[in-house]
């Protein structure tokens, strides 16, 4: 018998919970499905299904076996999806979910490329900071910034999204420039009103100590471009991803601080909700995305690079 369709009738038996329900997905007689099972159990030398005249049930050893093949021929629908697709057209619409932010600072010039290389896509973009349900929304992929909440789903790292402390050239000149993370408590410090935690700021020395700044910020709000703004008119010190502030500082108008400190890298990833059947369309936009951040995004580079 071929090994993998008895794979697939072991695992249909079981799903189906029967017999003769595997033997109408397979168009198979019940006795032939048995006949399957029967020829995996006899080259294991193990029962992995106890039959009764009502139901089946697995037996330890079936369990594990049913989730391994289940992996597999997941595997080879996944292999084979993707052979087809290798000299498709990719074509339709591609509705994308990513923060604010991001999005308007990054994701333009990605997808513009992306819709010149593909001219039978059209995309949908939706920006916002609260994490929706993707299936409910009918997303096809979100850029997401963190942790993710729903471990069931499939997620690509793109980039590290690295924490920066950064004033103004006229902040500094005015107030001095800090050496030590203690000098930011007495500092006017501005910050995100969103972030997880706004008003805590936490730096690790070379040696992994942490130093945590915390209190109230002199200036909070939910808007990271008016952060930007008062940060450039020297209103403070601002604390934010790189994503944010870094052109500003590889231009010169604001100033990384405290190098030889540093806060805990975030990550940002592309999500889709299943790893099966991803369409062609969204594993190419992810390519995309992928190759233009990467671990050294370009918001990352060195002044004057």
């Amino acid at each position: 018998m071929d090994r993998l369709t008895s794979l697939g009738v072991f695992v249909a038996a079981v799903e189906a919970g029967s017999f003769a329900a595997a033997s109408r997905r397979f168009n198979l007689s019940p006795a032939m499905v048995g006949k399957h099972v029967s020829a995996i159990e006899a080259e294991l030398n193990t029962r992995l299904i106890q039959r009764t005249t009502r139901r089946l049930s697995l037996t330890d050893a079936g369990q594990v076996y049913y989730e391994r093949c289940k992996r597999i021929l997941e595997a080879v629908d996944e292999a084979d999806r993707e052979a087809r697709d290798m000299n498709g057209t990719v074509r339709g619409v591609l509705r994308i979910a990513a923060p604010v932010t991001f999005g308007a600072m990054h994701l333009g010039a990605v997808v513009a490329r992306y819709l010149e290389d593909h001219p039978q896509v059209s995309v949908e973009v939706v920006l916002g900071d609260r994490y929706a349900d993707l299936v409910e929304s009918a997303m096809d992929v979100a850029v997401r910034i963190g942790r993710l909440k729903d471990a069931s789903l499939v997620t690509r790292r793109l980039a590290p999204c690295r924490m920066v402390v950064c004033a103004s050239p006229s902040f500094l000149q005015r107030h001095g420039v800090p050496g030590v993370p203690d000098d930011l408590r007495d500092a006017p410090r501005l910050a995100f009103s969103e972030a997880v935690s706004a008003g805590d700021w936490t730096l690790k020395d070379a040696k992994g100590k942490a130093h945590v700044i915390d209190g109230p910020c002199r200036l909070a709000v939910n808007n990271t471009q008016m952060l930007v703004a008062s940060a450039l008119a020297g209103a403070g010190i601002a604390f934010g991803p790189t994503f944010v502030f870094g052109e500003r500082i590889q231009r010169g108008e604001l100033v990384a601080l405290l190098p030889e400190y540093r806060a805990d890298d975030l990550t940002i990833q592309a999500v889709y909700p299943s790893a099966r059947g991803i369409p062609l369309k969204v594993r190419h936009f992810v390519d995309y995305l992928a190759d233009a951040f990467g671990d050294r995004p370009p918001w990352d580079n060195e002044p004057g690079s």
